[in-house]
Formats: structure tokens, sequence, C-alpha cells
């Protein structure tokens, strides 16, 4: 840990202005290049306390980013990162959304998990995870870096709280023993050309990995994933840039599909 309390909150304020302004910012370890882990999750704290600050509601609402493999050689990273989602985020399944809503967005095809009970760690496993998921999602999370160029790095990202910006989930479907979440296909199309075909293991070998990997992270703080909690488990490939006029269509084998247009 180098920063002092004041430079986290500096930080995170110049990260929240940058979303609200719309407007790309150099990664903030040009100016602290040694910056550690631990300042990097206080900064996003930071932010997410100036969010709820403003009337959020953020603790129910987790991701992951870099989860796959194509999305760290994409990006140029070997670890993945975990931040949260912003209520006002959400865009409604069939819905529009204004492509200037976004620096730079860029979409994502992802499974996200609903909690039927808390996770806590140390030791949190994949067995864990699976016996607490109540529903399973279709979810597309658009990420809009704040940073120049979409050029950061683990760090810099941890702090712009994973490239957060907006999600969008399809209809839940109950999670029934024996689904198969790590061989379960995934197409996503844009302006009905195929963008990517994978699989569900595309996520670090199994969707429930990374909630693992979150639940033990919490529990360094002496906090879990409370029950209700909803979890995007990450990009399954790299994310493909949008523009005004696209039209996302998402579908997962066995849970449904999603759309979204960018006006």
């Amino acid at each position: 840990m180098t920063l002092s309390t004041s430079d986290v909150a500096m930080l995170a304020e110049r990260l929240d202005r940058a979303a609200l302004e719309r407007r790309a910012i150099a990664k903030i370890t040009n100016e602290f290049p040694d910056m550690g882990w631990d300042d990097a999750y206080r900064i996003q704290d930071a932010l997410r306390a100036r969010i709820e600050a403003r009337g959020a509601d953020c603790h129910l609402l987790f991701k992951a980013g870099l989860t796959s493999r194509a999305k760290m050689v994409q990006m140029g990273v070997s670890e993945p990162v975990f931040g949260f989602l912003k209520p006002d985020g959400q865009v409604s399944n069939g819905d529009t959304t204004p492509a200037t809503a976004y620096i730079h967005p860029r979409v994502e095809a992802e499974i996200a998990v609903r909690l039927k009970r808390p996770l806590k760690g140390p030791g949190c496993h994949v067995g864990d995870v699976l016996a607490a998921i109540d529903e399973v999602m279709v979810a597309l999370e658009i990420i809009d870096s704040r940073y120049e160029n979409f050029n950061f790095d683990l760090k810099s990202v941890i702090a712009d709280n994973t490239s957060a910006a907006g999600w969008v989930l399809g209809e839940p479907v109950r999670f029934r023993p024996g689904m198969d979440l790590a061989h379960c296909g995934i197409v996503m199309r844009i302006n009905d050309a195929i963008v990517s075909t994978v699989a569900g293991s595309a996520v670090l070998g199994h969707p429930a990995v990374p909630v693992a990997m979150l639940a033990n992270l919490l529990a360094a703080q002496d906090r879990e994933i409370p029950a209700g909690a909803l979890i995007l488990t990450g990009g399954a490939s790299a994310a493909c840039a949008v523009k005004a006029g696209d039209r996302v269509d998402l579908a997962i084998q066995g849970m449904g599909a999603l759309s979204v247009h960018f006006s």
C-alpha cells in the first residue's frame, strides 16, 4: 500500500468525473507507478462510496472481468479482476441505449448467476458456488474504460471498477443440478454477423470459478457475497466494439437469448 487516503479520494473523484462527463483520461499508474494492488481496490471502494452517496445501491451487484484467455491476451494481462455493477447501468432486454452514453463502448458475452445463499471464503470452491446458485441468465456487459485509447494495466482497470458501464440480462432460468455451465454454447452477433462462438468453459474453465475467487477475495476484508447477489461471471471472449446503429444479439444454450440496440 503506497497511496495516502487523500490520493485515493482524489483518484476516485477523477475516475468518477471521467465517467460522468464521458471523458477519457490517462491511466492513473502513469502518475502513480508504484501503487499497489490494495491501493487499486481502495480506489474502487472509494468510487463505489461516491456512487452510493448519490443514491445507488450496489451491494448485491458484482462482476468479474478479464476472465477468458482471449480477453487476457487482448488486454495484455494475466489475472482476472473484480468490481461492481451500477443499478442505473442496466438496459432492459430488447431496449435501445444511446452510444453517446459511453466513451468507447464494447460488449462481452457473459453468464450471470444469482445466489440463494451467501458465499464466504477463504476456501470457497466451485462446489460451494454450484450449491448456492438459484438462477442463471444470459448476460451482456457493456464495458467502457475511462482511459485514453482503451489502454490500461491491471491496477488501473481495478481502480476504474473493471471498466463497468452497462449491462443487459435475459430471462432468469432456475439452476438445476447437472446443468452444464461449462459446455453450453455461446453465440454473439452484431448486425446479424457472428462475432463470437465459445463455450462457458472459456471463463477460467468454468463460470463458477471466478465466483469462488471473488468470495475468497472478499474474505480478506471479512466480507461475503450475500444471498440474492447477482454476479456477472466475466466475458467468455474478447470484447467487441460497438457504435450507433448496431444491434447486438446474444444466445446461450439452455438459457435463452437477449438483444440490445445502440442508437
